[in-house]
């Protein structure tokens, strides 16, 4: 059977941080639905982490959390401007219109995943008009899918032209903390204008869990009610919120990424394959094609075909540098 080690960072398990703070949280009894002090003190963290005065919630994907969030900043008649292949575009089977009631989302360019400032442009001087979805928000991504990490300056500069432009800014950050290691300021994340944030649990090592952070305290009226209605409010929360208080209470979080990305680096330093997007995250994105996938398999390691072709290899905090070195070997076996 072919390994799944760099198939995603998902495919990881969850690490001992994270298990150990769920051990804890199972102890005894306490209130329900996020109103426990567990809840309460993993909120504390991640208000912490950016510096700002939120509201917070755990809830169990990525996807509920992106579409929650862009339901929250547009109505059913407006649209989300999105790289054309970020996340909430093409991975989430239409969550965010559904969960919006009908919100349409309009692709934006640019290189790696990253919005090209000059698409984001274009799309803010298009006129409104009776018969088309005008744009109420922008959506960002940190890291990119593709792996790519947008400097602190340059997400300040999409936001601020979105806002400029009377939009609302989703900030999706399933990947936040690989970004965060390779030099990305969390804090400087609430001064940009992000009205919501998701922090990404699941892929930087905890269990299914990531974090809603609201910080337009307009958007939270009712968002318990909104969260209960996409089956987003669990009884026992604490479950949600424990791994972040593993993972935060000691840097252990950002340890793990910073391990990831070296792990991607080394992966990419041995790689025989053309790289066709720069490393800056946990993921390495090569040329490769279907025949020598198939060969890959063969010789025991699962792969991933991506959006434009690319065969990805993603590093989590497990990965190790044995690992690393016996694909490298697989790889240039072929």
């Amino acid at each position: 059977m072919a390994r799944f080690d760099f198939v995603s960072d998902n495919t990881a398990g969850a690490a001992p941080e994270a298990m150990a703070a769920l051990v804890a949280a199972n102890r005894g009894f306490v209130s329900s639905y996020g109103t426990d002090e567990i809840s309460a003190k993993a909120a504390d963290l991640i208000r912490g982490l950016v510096d700002a005065d939120a509201e917070v919630r755990f809830v169990a994907s990525g996807t509920a959390a992106n579409a929650i969030a862009l339901a929250a900043l547009c109505r059913p008649f407006e649209a989300v401007l999105a790289h054309g292949h970020a996340h909430v575009s093409i991975d989430e089977t239409g969550a965010p219109s559904f969960f919006g009631g009908g919100l349409a989302l309009r692709p934006l360019t640019g290189a790696h995943g990253r919005i090209a400032p000059a698409s984001l442009a274009e799309a803010l001087a298009q006129p409104d008009h009776a018969h088309t979805q005008g744009a109420a928000a922008l959506s960002l991504t940190n890291a990119t899918e593709y792996g790519a990490v947008y400097a602190t300056q340059e997400i300040a500069a999409l936001a601020g032209a979105a806002k400029a432009g009377g939009l609302a800014v989703h900030l999706d950050g399933a990947r936040l903390f690989n970004a965060a290691a390779a030099g990305f300021d969390l804090k400087a994340i609430p001064k940009m204008g992000v009205d919501v944030l998701v922090v990404g649990g699941t892929k930087a090592g905890m269990t299914p869990t990531e974090a809603l952070v609201v910080f337009d305290r307009t958007l939270a009226r009712r968002l318990d009610a909104r969260l209960k209605q996409s089956g987003q409010l669990p009884s026992k929360g604490r479950f949600y919120a424990a791994p972040f208080i593993g993972m935060l209470e000691d840097g252990a979080v950002l340890r793990h990424a910073a391990h990831a990305n070296a792990m991607a680096a080394r992966l990419a330093a041995a790689m025989p394959f053309p790289l066709n997007h720069p490393v800056e995250s946990n993921g390495v994105f090569v040329e490769m094609d279907e025949a020598t996938r198939r060969r890959l398999w063969k010789a025991g390691w699962d792969s991933s075909r991506f959006l434009d072709g690319s065969v990805r290899f993603m590093c989590s905090w497990a990965t190790t540098p044995e690992a690393v070195d016996e694909l490298g070997e697989a790889l240039r076996a072929l």
